[in-house]
């Protein structure tokens, strides 16, 4: 029994934040600005980790792409509104109640003495993965490729490889979704990867093809300025985020990544 009053308290101490923000004087984000935010903070923190030499060069780019993919993704969420007022103090109330369901559904189901995962089980659960992958490769190399059942299916597979670090096979199976159907963010979702693995001569087409078919697309713009900065070609990266940095609105969200990275140009 003595084993769940610790838990109890950090489950406690884990809303506690979340009352705070709510009575905060301050008014709360939309959800918007808190991504917003959110993004900031990790670029920041990446920039802390390669100082530190906890991050490779490599590592670090390509995370910081990532997160900037989720920057520019952002600008398209509508703006929710705050929480104040009743709405504020119905879900301070609800904090104890939500705690308890935590703690009720790990009392049910939940193995506290369970020891961690050895490298050998995750090996074995890696192992299992790629055999999934692999029967999925399979069933879908059986399909017309430019049906849309098989389109869906190589999305999903280019995801799956993505999820697992594996850039090279999420791009392979994209290259085959999107030559069942072109799609602009599919070909900047390519773009972006190509990049990260240092080619960025590869993610050049995709990003063209891609800004014919949405040329005011601000996350494609800011690839594209991207592209040449990692080309080595600053004065045009500068000269294509001038331009987006023109046509944008001044509360636009990723005004100041693209500012950011326009100060960071040699």
């Amino acid at each position: 029994m003595t084993t769940w009053i610790p838990l109890a308290a950090l489950a406690v101490a884990a809303l506690l934040p979340l009352a705070f923000a709510l009575f905060r004087p301050r008014a709360a984000r939309g959800r918007r600005e808190a991504d917003m935010a959110l993004y900031r903070a990790q670029l920041d923190e990446l920039d802390r980790e390669k100082e530190a030499g906890r991050l490779d060069e490599a590592g670090h780019r390509a995370a910081r792409i990532e997160v900037q993919r989720r920057l520019i993704a952002a600008a398209d969420l509508a703006e929710t509104g705050t929480t104040s007022g009743p709405a504020s103090a119905l879900l301070v109330a609800l904090l104890p109640l939500i705690a308890a369901a935590g703690l009720g559904l790990y009392l049910l189901r939940g193995s506290p003495g369970m020891p961690s995962a050895t490298f050998e089980e995750r090996a074995a659960a890696a192992a299992r993965e790629d055999g999934l992958l692999a029967t999925v490769r399979q069933r879908l190399a059986a399909l017309d490729p430019r049906s849309e059942q098989a389109r869906q299916g190589y999305l999903l597979l280019g995801n799956a490889e993505r999820g697992r670090g594996n850039a090279e096979a999420a791009i392979a199976a994209w290259r085959i979704a999107i030559e069942a159907r072109f799609d602009a963010g599919l070909a900047g979702d390519i773009a972006e990867l190509e990049i990260a693995r240092g080619a960025p001569a590869e993610a050049t087409p995709w990003i063209s093809r891609a800004l014919q078919a949405a040329p005011n697309d601000p996350r494609l713009r800011f690839l594209a300025g991207l592209v040449e900065a990692e080309s080595g070609r600053p004065a045009n990266a500068r000269a294509l985020w001038q331009a987006l940095l023109a046509e944008s609105p001044p509360d636009a969200p990723w005004r100041g990544l693209v500012e950011r990275r326009l100060g960071a140009l040699p």
